[in-house]
């Protein structure tokens, strides 16, 4: 029998006006839909009944399976079937090579791009991966809300870099889907238990998955919610959990060979069971026999710990350092997101840390999902009277390079998005009609030391004195955290831009290093740049010198005047070579005393020059 909804009198909103909107969390170990039904959110099942879908994909001569059945055919098929793509998403190999454990694939040649894995069915790149997990969805979507999506939020880690936002929007672009917006893990999180739990304050969001980490802290007042500070690892999570333990396992069996895909893929799925079977029990026993790898004994809770201890150890470093950026002591409450966090020691580390017992009324799987959902059907216009505002933030500081390798960065970390900010420059030597635009990602003050994102070049420059053009560099990033920059002179109008679209992302724990990088170095970085600025000046005073005396110096200066001139000079980039920017800036200042009367002989030829055969009366008329 067909349910009949009765609303409101003047409250019922027009069936064909109503618009399909799901929220989707496309996760490491599980994914899940989630959708506004009957005015309540809730996650999507199967014809199964099962919310979550296994994000696994199997590639058959057949075509690819996604879900339970692939994940049930892991151990005696691993080359074909792909778990934890998200860990590989906007990645290049030598990112994965950082991950520090054997991965159970075999990769094909690339031209140093993102990676992809050779199946029975060809190469396919982890974003063709991920568009079948997200196929399955919509698929499950399209069918429990009876019609064609037209619009997804899609969430992802909060720490995920340009590279790896924009392959999950290549992802879903794949399946067709209209992309409303990329929705940070844990604000959808504080969406779902500031709009469903009514809870304001400050609020901590600890996220732990299968095989990211994020940490937020989220001002929730009135329906504004601010994203303070964010932090964590785009390459830790339950998988490391897993691979702790399986390295236990060998160890125990004493096993000294390479491990075989198959049995790698079996140790890890053994690894994952324990760990499931030690957050309900204090121990667990195991048996695993495969190949000429055989072992059998127990695992307790308390060697669990001792195994994870390190790894949540840099998830509480992680929430420090938020904290610190914050500029707070406390937070009113904590909400738990992701699978891992049902680990009972990463519950107690995360109750110590913070001195609260975490929420978790809301399932820590779906969370995230019904969040995402929310923001979902307000976006599309379904809930176009709610004043519910989201104020995202850059995980780490955008920036170009300048002159002698520096950064100057232009938009700082934990800047509220969508954003632009623009920065004037100009050239560096006379008569420079291009300059070339270096984009990086980082907080330390050399290039070297920041993740590179991307070059153009800006042409078209009119040939002038140095210093005298007028650059305007223009940074804009989108409400999905995705940067665009363009760059234009002042005097012609002539412009250059690029959309930030890098071949793969950052490594497993650069964006952590940046961060305690850019603190452990800040005294030295702040050396280093004093140092690099002086050699800088100090290299334009000579540019400029030797210019003016292989134009000038025969007619204006005596022999021994232009020896003096370009012994200082020799003397000038000696100092340079050295580490002391005193030393050289007093270099540069004596060379520019030395050279004044030159400068000035210079000045009074150009006048004459400009003045000769003129008569007084026609200067006058001028004047």
């Amino acid at each position: 029998m067909a349910l009949l909804q009765i609303t409101e009198p003047g409250q019922a909103q027009d069936p064909h006006q109503r618009k399909r909107a799901a929220g989707i969390d496309l996760g490491t170990t599980n994914s899940l839909i989630a959708g506004v039904r009957g005015g309540v959110t809730q996650t999507l099942a199967d014809h199964d009944g099962s919310h979550l879908l296994p994000s696994v994909v199997r590639y058959t001569d057949a075509g690819a399976v996604v879900g339970l059945d692939a994940m049930n055919a892991a151990q005696e098929d691993p080359l074909n079937t792909i778990i934890s793509v998200k860990r590989m998403m906007g990645r290049g190999i030598e990112d994965l090579k950082g991950l520090g454990a054997q991965l159970p694939y075999e990769f094909a040649e690339t031209d140093g791009g993102m990676v992809r894995l050779q199946t029975v069915a060809g190469a396919v790149s982890p974003v063709a991966v991920s568009a079948e997990i997200l196929k399955n969805l919509v698929q499950r979507g399209t069918e429990s809300l009876a019609g064609e999506l037209d619009g997804v939020v899609i969430t992802v880690p909060a720490y995920f870099d340009d590279a790896q936002r924009q392959a999950t929007r290549d992802a879903a672009r794949l399946v067709g889907l209209n992309v409303l917006r990329l929705l940070n893990e844990p604000t959808a999180a504080a969406v779902a238990y500031g709009l469903d739990s009514g809870i304001e304050g400050m609020i901590a969001v600890y996220d732990l998955g299968g095989g990211t980490f994020d940490i937020s802290l989220l001002r929730l007042n009135k329906g504004v919610f601010e994203v303070i500070a964010t932090g964590g690892d785009s390459a830790l999570g339950g998988d490391d959990f897993d691979r702790r333990i399986a390295e236990w396992l060998v160890e125990q069996a004493g096993y000294k060979g390479d491990l075989s895909p198959t049995q790698l893929r079996t140790l890890l799925s053994q690894a994952r069971a324990l760990k499931e079977t030690l957050s309900d029990q204090e121990r667990a026993t195991v048996q695993v026999a495969v190949d000429d790898f055989e072992f059998s004994g127990e695992l307790t809770r308390d060697t669990l710990n001792s195994l994870i201890a390190e790894l949540i150890d840099q998830s509480i470093k992680a929430c420090r350092r938020a904290l610190r950026d914050a500029g707070e002591t406390s937070v009113a409450n904590v909400v738990l997101v992701g699978g891992s966090t049902r680990v009972p020691a990463v519950r107690d580390a995360v109750a110590a840390f913070f001195g609260i017992t975490p929420l978790s009324d809301i399932d820590p799987d779906r969370v995230v999902a019904i969040g995402a959902a929310i923001q979902a059907n307000i976006l599309i216009g379904n809930k176009w009277e709610d004043e519910m505002l989201l104020l995202d933030v850059l995980p780490l500081s955008l920036g170009l390079e300048t002159v002698g390798g520096l950064v100057e960065k232009i938009i700082g970390r934990n800047t509220a998005i969508p954003v632009a900010r623009a920065r004037e420059f100009t050239t560096y030597k006379d008569g420079q009609s291009a300059m070339l635009i270096h984009v990086v990602q980082g907080e330390r003050e050399l290039v070297s030391d920041c993740r590179s994102l991307a070059r153009f070049e800006l042409r078209g420059i009119p040939p002038m004195v140095a210093g005298a053009a007028r650059i305007e560099v223009l940074f804009q990033v989108d409400a999905d955290g995705l940067l665009s920059v363009s760059a234009a002179e002042a005097t012609t109008g002539v412009k250059a831009s690029i959309e930030v679209l890098p071949s793969y992302g950052l490594n497993e724990h650069e964006i952590t290093d940046m961060l305690k990088a850019s603190i452990d170095h800040a005294r030295s970085d702040i050396d280093l740049r004093i140092l690099t600025e002086a050699r800088v000046d100090a290299g334009r005073v000579v540019d400029a010198l030797e210019s003016a005396l292989a134009v000038d110096s025969k007619r204006l200066l005596s022999d021994a005047d232009i020896k003096m001139l370009q012994q200082g000079v020799v003397t000038l980039q000696e100092i340079v070579k050295g580490t002391d920017p005193a030393a050289i800036n007093e270099g540069v200042e004596m060379l520019g005393k030395a050279s004044e009367d030159f400068a000035a002989l210079r000045m009074d030829a150009a006048v004459r020059e400009a003045f000769t055969g003129q008569q007084v009366k026609a200067l006058e008329e001028d004047f």
